[in-house]
Formats: C-alpha cells, structure tokens, sequence
C-alpha cells in the first residue's frame, strides 16, 4: 500500500530526530492517512479513498465530493481519480459567468 494521499498527493517526509545533545538520527515523517468512502452525487458512483486528514477537511470545505474535484488540480490526483475528474465535468452544469457591465 502506498503511503500517499489520492486527493492531494501528500508523501512521506524526510527529517531527523534531533536528541539533546544534538545528535541526529534519520527518520520519516509520514502523513495521517485515513481509508474513507466517498459519494459522487453526479455519477452515483461511491469510492474508497486513502486520504490525508487535511485531504477530508478540504473536501468538506468544498461542500461536496464533486465540487471538490472540479477545482483541484489534475498533478495532485491519484490516476483513478483524474478519469471520475473527467466524467464529473462533462455531467456537471455549467454555471454561467455574469455579464460585464458597461459604463
């Protein structure tokens, strides 16, 4: 199992635990990674995910699973993700932009 996050791309980290004396030995920083199922309301489809914590609370800022795919960039989804990405635009409305106003 891949230690990353499908929805933002976070990895592991790399560091050093730095003891008293200032020695310092190798270590990984690795994310919080939760198995969590999400719901696509435009394709009925539901996933589950391997997600970051801060992958869940952007999604929940968003408001829904769709609206967050629709604005996330393609280079942090995982290969499953960026084909769903794909569908959910094509069947989501288009919202149109207000008119410019002309002095």
């Amino acid at each position: 199992m891949s230690k990353k996050c499908e929805l933002t791309g976070k990895i592991p980290m790399k560091g050093h635990n730095v003891s008293h004396a200032n020695n310092k030995t190798k270590r990984r920083f690795l994310p919080n990674l939760k198995k969590v199922k999400f719901t696509s309301e435009l394709t009925g489809r539901s996933l589950k995910l391997t997600v970051s914590n801060s992958g869940v609370r952007s999604v929940d800022k968003k408001g829904s699973f769709d609206e967050f795919l629709k604005t996330v960039k393609n280079k942090n989804l995982s290969p499953r993700l960026k084909k769903l990405k794909k569908v959910v635009l094509i069947k989501s409305p288009f919202k149109k932009k207000p008119a410019a106003k002309s002095a």
